[in-house]
């Protein structure tokens, strides 16, 4: 028991006092600290995804923008440069897919104007159908040639919620084009500054985690390079593939199909329905051998990538097994939309490094992630 009359008890009561109040600072400091993000990321919530696809663009391309850095010299034109480059990526190939929307539109208008003029005319195969071909014959007669019934029917349709939809369309586009352009301001700066965030980033990691920080971080960053090339790359691979098959076996519409299957492809047995799609498209055009080299092809290709380049790509870059690689994707998706694509693989690797270190003897053999560059 400490006696308070001795001379030494003021100077202990002292210290007892500034460790308390010290660890109330620090507490505080924390709590202030956590309460200051929170608000941040609420503030923030509608630009979330925009900060995170410029974020994703960054660590996607900065081995290939280090080299050109090495190459070239650093200068503010060399980020700029980049930056242009990915949004060409996306606007080029959308620029393209809303004009092929926009003649189909036009189209699509001029026949139902021909339509309240003149009817539909009865196809050659109605007369042929089996069992009820007069039956058939005689609606069609009756209600498809009949300009006035045609009219009445297209004029039932309600013209408001049409107005409408387009108007939440472009709504939609437009917010979505506000994102990305975000998205392109986010990735210029974080190669201007990437050095710094990256030494930030590392240092603030090591403080607050330690070594396993450091891995976590690189770890997550291996599974964005993996599934870059494991579900873009491969995924234009394979729209690339389908489209010259699309081409020579006289498929409608090539090229748009093509893009589509490219970006289905993207997602794991997603090619799938667009490659069938295409194949009864050449079957209702009488092309029985198209659609069958479109539908062995097709399969062949999906079948390869999927369970062999796409799963060598991701899972190798990560050593994750292909289910948690197959898992992130799939719950990413469903969970994050395109940009969970992304990030459920990212956060799957996290997890699996997580649990490689704690089932470890020791701890510290568990952290085996590459030390390369971002």
């Amino acid at each position: 028991m400490t006696d308070l009359s001795s001379p030494s008890a003021p100077d202990t009561i002292k210290i007892e006092a500034s460790d308390s109040t010290g660890t109330i600072q620090r507490r505080a400091r924390g709590f202030l600290a956590l309460f200051f993000v929170a608000i941040g990321l609420y503030t923030l919530k509608g630009f979330l995804p925009a900060l995170l696809w410029g974020c994703v663009f960054a660590i996607s391309i900065w081995p290939l923008y280090r080299r050109a850095e090495l190459r070239f010299g650093r200068s503010d034109w060399l980020p700029m440069i980049f930056t242009l480059a990915v949004a060409l990526i996306f606007l080029v190939p959308v620029s393209l897919v809303g004009m092929k929307v926009a003649d189909e539109a036009r189209s699509a208008l001029e026949w139902i104007d021909d339509v309240r003029n003149n009817g539909i005319p009865m196809p050659e195969w109605v007369p042929r159908l089996p069992f009820m071909a007069t039956q058939a014959t005689n609606w069609w007669q009756n209600h498809m040639t009949s300009p006035q019934r045609l009219s009445h029917l297209l004029h039932s349709v309600d013209v408001g919620h049409g107005m409408q939809m387009t108007k939440q369309v472009g709504t939609q586009l437009a917010r979505r084009g506000t994102l990305f352009a975000f998205s392109l301001l986010t990735l210029f700066f974080l190669l201007k500054d990437g050095d710094s965030v990256i030494r930030k980033c590392l240092l603030g990691s090591q403080r607050l985690f330690g070594e396993q920080g450091e891995s976590l971080a690189k770890q997550m960053i291996s599974s964005v390079h993996g599934t870059l090339a494991g579900l873009v790359l491969v995924g234009l691979g394979e729209g690339a593939i389908m489209g010259i098959i699309y081409m020579s076996t006289g498929a409608p519409q090539p090229l748009l199909f093509a893009m589509v299957t490219a970006v289905a492809a993207m997602i794991p047995f997603l090619a799938w329905p667009t490659v069938g799609l295409v194949a009864l498209l050449l079957l209702a055009k009488s092309s029985m051998i198209g659609a069958i080299v479109v539908a062995a092809i097709g399969s062949v290709v999906i079948f390869i990538a999927d369970h062999f380049i796409r799963p060598a790509l991701i899972g190798g870059s990560t050593k994750m097994p292909f289910l948690w690689v197959l898992l992130g994707i799939l719950g990413g998706a469903e969970t994050w939309g395109l940009l969970g694509l992304f990030l459920g693989p990212a956060i799957m690797s996290a997890l699996h490094l997580l649990w490689t270190i704690w089932t470890e003897t020791n701890p510290r053999k568990g952290i085996y992630a590459k030390d390369t560059e971002f």
